[in-house]
């Protein structure tokens, strides 16, 4: 028998998940600062490729929780 679907922390756990990608965004931002110039512009490249996909990621993510706000409102009604 399958699992009913509980989605009652997904809010939460999407909200954790953006935080947690921002910091490492900002971080790896960052360490480039800090570090570029002792850095091969192919490492700073690789950097700013990971720091796309985590900015286009975090824009998902901020998709996802307004599906969960609207799954959640017509959940109450």
């Amino acid at each position: 028998m399958a699992k009913p679907d509980d989605r009652s922390d997904n809010r939460e756990r999407i909200e954790r998940n953006i935080g947690h990608t921002l910091q490492n965004l900002n971080e790896a931002r960052d360490y480039v600062k800090a570090h570029g110039d002792e850095m091969s512009e192919e490492a700073k490249r690789q950097i700013r490729e990971k720091n796309q996909r985590r900015e286009r990621s975090i824009e998902g993510l901020r998709e996802e929780i307004k599906d969960e706000a609207a799954h959640q409102n017509k959940v109450r009604s």
